[in-house]
């Protein structure tokens, strides 16, 4: 038996949540409560429901068209302990990425030793509070302008945010 989380539900086919065809992971609470946030039934931390990550891991595995996974939210990092272990029960299968209010330097000064262990399972991470007034649909794969998606891995040995040129 896996790790539980507490979710807001998945979609088992996406492209406009990362690159690819994607399954995303919509975790249930988050404390940034943006305005304007396209997933505002996300953010009470008692709403969504329970799943074991395994029963995640197994739904993701079905599907051999994926071509990687997403974490959402809600805010994931809050549940990085139990995205941890869904990431190990799919064993580098898929790229994953993740969604965040924070930004890397603040989950890099996050206590929870997970935020950091989560982290180093992801290729890509888009970064920051979504901004109403900095909202842009051209932008690819995220909400507003001050977002950033990050190469995680260099973004780690640098110690520095690193974009992905191709999204900047």
């Amino acid at each position: 038996m896996g790790k539980t989380l507490r979710i807001a539900g998945t979609i088992g086919e996406s492209i406009v949540d990362g690159p690819g065809f994607r399954y995303v992971i919509f975790t249930q609470g988050c404390p940034h409560h943006c305005p304007g946030c396209h997933n505002p039934e996300t953010h009470d931390f008692s709403g969504g429901t329970d799943i074991d990550s395994d029963e995640l891991v197994a739904d993701i595995l079905k599907n051999p068209l994926l071509t990687g996974v997403t974490f959402s939210g809600g805010e994931p990092f809050c549940q990085a302990e139990g995205l941890c272990a869904v990431a190990d029960g799919l064993n580098g299968k898929k790229p994953l990425m993740a969604y965040t209010g924070y930004t890397f330097e603040q989950l890099m000064e996050l206590p929870d030793p997970w935020v950091r262990k989560l982290l180093e399972k992801l290729t890509l991470l888009v970064d920051g509070r979504f901004v109403e007034e900095e909202k842009g649909l051209e932008l690819r794969f995220r909400g507003s302008a001050n977002q950033r998606v990050l190469d995680v891995q260099t973004s780690l040995k640098t110690g520095q945010a690193t974009w992905m040129e191709e999204y900047r």
